[in-house]
């Protein structure tokens, strides 16, 4: 891979040289424009003052204020990591895995994180350094496709609302963890005979019982903290009231930090990344102390071939890699749009994908290991048989394992679901700043306290539709439809737009003019060609595939699933609704077919933020495009040069 920064160039662009061969921009310079300060040393290195100012022109082509950016390249880094490592990777990777197959999950989710995951989270973070664009203004670059932006807005809008209710959840949790004895060590008369203690430390032989019984850990889970029904034919009931004062403090912690933007979650990233990894690997070393716990890491790491030959399976893993890296909901695009411009991104998108597919391998060994533990409690070789996989594995199997410790369990159980927590206020205010920063842009005159306290509003009083007695019916429902199906299209639309409207070559272009680096073969083909071809061949395998969603053993009613698709339809059809108004206002002379070309080319002023950086970047353009000019023009060329030219 070639990534060589041409540092020896003093990054300006000759005139004289338009259409030669000879000036190749390098990287972008704090000498070429003194009014952008810059970190010390070369490349972004972390840790010095990245504190960007520019002043200049805004996405609409309005004079405005400068744009709030990092504090250092270091925030930046850790407030992604915060993001893209989260519940996604302690919660919904183990249960996912479980699903499929255990092991046999392991490979397709890494096929998937290098073919898909890590070309397109270095994607958005280009396009968001690069234009200093929120995830619906990058769009500007083809305004046709401006609805992809505003259906992942409604994406992350829905998966905002349930994911707090998860920090609920933990919050009810944490409270419960102060108890002399943790409530969910141990069964109440009214659970029956069928129900075996979390906190026993001794093995229970079950050979002369039929079926498996069940811990006390997933009684308390079900029976008391969602009071689950088993239907919601009759409705789904009425909000916990202890959950709904959970819910509130959580949304009071996420408008709080949201007040400040990026300066103040920046702060609070290093926390967010670093400190649950220390409770990790103390879980880590709990888990594999257990009995029974190598059984069920071998489960998890041994594939069953037949497996990735089902379609199922590689969904599952492509919707894993969407929500464990954040990608594909705008978040990487707001988060990058704050960096300055010449910040070493393709170190950091390295590092970030890196690092999360470490943690949910790690999250794997330790809620397998655990599992394991629990089938050898229950005299089963079945390790998929000894709990039921949704959400609330997190919430039964870790409390679980907690509930074993001899020393201080009440401690350790602090510790892991004030981890927890500190997990999904670092994925939650990521995506409700993706929220507020495209409701900024759109309503230029409202004050931030207002958009925040607006968000915080709407999702807590919608987040209590999740802790009904039905709640986790309806998140199942709408994270399906919702969320999941629908950033899976439109994540292919947003593929095809950058890769082939405004172009692979054009991208690596803007690469090579903001970082000085050349893009290696792996991102343009995967870019191109093999990232889009894999999703689309996955979204037709799943529609032809499709069964109706089912929550547990219970399958919803028609009209349900009526309201799904119909939610689906209204996500997918924001890319029509917003081509309507792109096409009306480009200039009415050049009729109706000329209109809609227009509307796929870039904005007039589309490229950095920064006007001395945009003139020298519109210079560097008028030169490829003469080049262009003695190129060949047939179709078969034309492919060929936007991923090899």
């Amino acid at each position: 891979m070639d990534t060589t920064n041409n540092n020896n160039n003093n990054g300006h662009l000759n005139p004289a040289f338009v259409g030669s061969t000879v000036s190749i921009p390098g990287a972008y310079k704090s000498k070429d424009y003194p009014n952008v300060a810059t970190q010390k040393g070369e490349g972004g290195l972390p840790g010095g003052s990245a504190g960007v100012q520019p002043g200049g022109v805004e996405a609409g082509g309005k004079q405005g204020k400068a744009r709030p950016t990092w504090n250092s390249d270091l925030q930046f880094l850790m407030s992604c990591i915060a993001l893209s490592v989260g519940l996604g990777n302690v919660w919904r990777f183990p249960f996912t895995a479980l699903e499929n197959g255990g092991g046999a999950f392991v490979i397709p989710y890494l096929i998937v994180l290098i073919l898909v995951g890590k070309p397109v989270y270095y994607m958005e973070m280009l396009m968001g350094q690069f234009s200093s664009r929120g995830s619906v203004k990058v769009y500007d670059f083809s305004p046709i496709m401006r609805g992809i932006g505003y259906g992942q807005v409604l994406a992350t809008g829905i998966v905002t609302t349930y994911y707090a209710t998860l920090m609920a959840l933990t919050l009810r949790y944490f409270v419960d963890s102060f108890y002399p004895t943790l409530p969910w060590s141990y069964c109440r008369p009214e659970w029956g005979s069928d129900c075996l203690d979390s906190g026993s430390q001794q093995h229970v032989s079950l050979a002369n019982t039929t079926g498996v019984r069940t811990t006390s850990a997933e009684f308390y889970f079900t029976n008391i903290i969602l009071r689950e029904k088993a239907s919601i034919d009759d409705g789904i009931g009425y909000p916990s009231w202890s959950l709904a004062i959970s819910l509130a403090i959580a949304w009071i912690i996420i408008a709080a930090i949201l007040f400040k933007g990026v300066k103040s979650s920046g702060k609070a990233s290093y926390f967010l990344a670093i400190f649950p990894y220390v409770v990790m690997f103390v879980l880590l070393v709990r888990a594999l102390s257990l009995p029974g716990a190598f059984d069920g890491v071998l489960y998890f790491l041994r594939p069953q071939w037949h497996k990735l030959l089902e379609p199922q399976v590689w969904y599952a893993a492509v919707t894993q890699v969407f929500f464990s890296l954040a990608i594909c909901f705008g978040n990487i695009i707001m988060y990058s749009s704050y960096n300055r411009f010449g910040h070493n991104i393709y170190r950091d998108a390295n590092i970030v994908t890196t690092l999360d597919t470490f943690t949910s391998l790690l999250s794997g060994v330790i809620i397998f290991g655990i599992l394991g533990n629990l089938a050898y409690e229950n005299n089963t070789t079945d390790i998929s048989s000894v709990v039921n996989g949704g959400p609330g594995l997190a919430f039964i199997s870790y409390p679980d394992a907690i509930a074993k410790f001899k020393v201080l369990p009440q401690l350790f159980s602090v510790l892991f679901f004030l981890m927890l927590f500190v997990l999904g206020i670092g994925s939650n205010v990521g995506m409700a700043s993706c929220l507020s920063t495209v409701i900024k842009d759109q309503f230029v005159n409202l004050k931030n306290w207002a958009i925040v306290v607006g968000i915080a509003l709407v999702g807590y009083f919608l987040g209590l539709l999740y802790i009904t007695p039905g709640g986790q019916f309806v998140l199942n429902l709408l994270d399906f439809y919702g969320a999941t199906f629908v950033a899976l299209v439109l994540a292919i639309f947003e593929l095809v737009a950058i890769g082939w409207i405004y172009g692979v070559k054009r991208l690596c272009r803007d690469v090579e003019f903001m970082l000085g680096i050349k893009t290696s073969l792996y991102y343009r083909i995967c870019w191109a060609v093999i990232t889009p071809l894999m999703m689309f061949t996955i979204l037709i395998y799943t529609l032809v595939l499709y069964e109706p969603l089912k929550y547990k053993n219970y399958t919803y009613q028609p009209g349900v699933y009526v309201f799904g698709w119909c939610l689906t339809a209204f996500g997918i059809c924001q890319v029509l609704f917003w081509a309507i108004p792109a096409v009306r206002r480009q200039p009415a002379e050049l009729g109706l077919w000329g209109r809609i070309r227009k509307a796929f080319e870039p904005l007039p002023n589309w490229g950095p933020l920064d006007p001395h950086t945009l003139k020298r970047y519109q210079l560097f353009v008028q030169e490829g495009n003469v080049s262009a000019l003695f190129r060949r023009s047939s179709i078969w060329h034309k492919i060929y040069d936007n991923i090899f030219g």
